[in-house]
């Protein structure tokens, strides 16, 4: 009974765990293997350069098996980039302040409150976002600027901006929590300030988690469609200003995927988009990787 019970526990759920991990490896690289052969299509049966589909704006892919269409997704790209790069730019600093509320400047009120009220938001579907954004920032964008319509950039920006907030914070929290308070007491004793302990020793400490949070959140932003979609306008043209309405690659998926015919160029070009913006994730979890690597190794080198 002792060598039944001790297999159970020491071999069985090994090797699940095991199984389960390898699971997800192979679910991830079929995915890849699948958005491969759906998106490469592009270039290999159409005969469409990936100079083209990156760098040209013109879009107007045929919607059958024969081709002759243009596939230039740079409009989308842009616009993906603009406001994925806004709502970094919007969300980091207020991310960064509120893990630093929450670990230096009041932890207890922090650990109780801010950071489950933080980590709601986490919950809240991207429709709701969307749906506010569409209703109440949209028509306020519109009335502050004197705009024709609010759907821009700005609103879009927004939007993620609020979305990746709880996750850049937790993250980067995490981080600053994880410096060791030796660092801090060493600090005091120097004479510092708190400002100074927090500003000169923990951010510098804990500067990998946080970059790895940032990139979370950009991955999020990325991947997002449904409550973008409904705030940037989808106009297929190259944003002028952060006011200007325009469309990216996660909308123009969502919306045109269910109309194209099946294994079209059309169709192709959508798969070329999601192929496009799955080796973005798999860039950005390269770069994650990277940075905690590299913390490791300051880590070896100090010891």
């Amino acid at each position: 009974m002792e060598k039944k019970s001790l297999f159970w526990k020491e071999h069985f759920w090994r090797g699940l765990i095991t199984c389960c991990g390898l699971f997800v490896i192979v679910l991830t690289l079929a995915i890849g293997a699948f958005l491969v052969y759906k998106g490469s299509g592009t270039f290999t049966k159409y005969g469409h350069s990936i100079f083209e589909f990156l760098f040209s704006s013109k879009w107007s892919p045929a919607d059958n098996s024969t081709g002759g269409g243009s596939v230039g997704a740079a409009v989308y790209i842009v616009g993906s980039l603009s406001t994925c790069g806004l709502a970094l730019l919007i969300a980091t600093p207020f991310s960064l302040a509120a893990a630093i509320f929450m670990t230096e400047i009041s932890p207890k009120l922090g650990n109780k409150f801010f950071r489950p009220a933080v980590e709601l938001f986490v919950g809240i579907p991207s429709v709701i976002y969307g749906w506010v954004g569409l209703t109440t920032l949209v028509p306020a964008i519109k009335k502050v600027f004197h705009l024709n319509m609010g759907y821009s950039v700005l609103a879009a920006g927004i939007v993620l901006a609020v979305m990746i907030f709880p996750s850049i914070t937790t993250v980067a929290a995490d981080a600053i929590k994880s410096v060791p308070i030796d660092y801090r007491k060493a600090a005091y004793g120097l004479g510092a300030t708190r400002w100074q302990v927090i500003y000169q020793i923990v951010l510098p400490a804990a500067k990998p988690g946080i970059f790895t949070g940032i990139i979370m959140g950009l991955a999020r932003a990325f991947g997002e469609a449904l409550a973008v979609a409904m705030v940037i306008g989808k106009m297929r043209s190259f944003p002028k200003s952060i006011l200007s309405p325009t469309t990216n690659l996660t909308s123009a998926i969502a919306s045109d995927m269910g109309g194209a015919m099946e294994g079209g160029e059309y169709n192709t070009a959508l798969w070329t988009m999601a192929l496009l913006l799955f080796l973005i994730s798999l860039l950005f979890i390269f770069i994650i990787h990277r940075i905690v690597a590299q913390k490791g190794e300051e880590k070896d080198g100090n010891k």
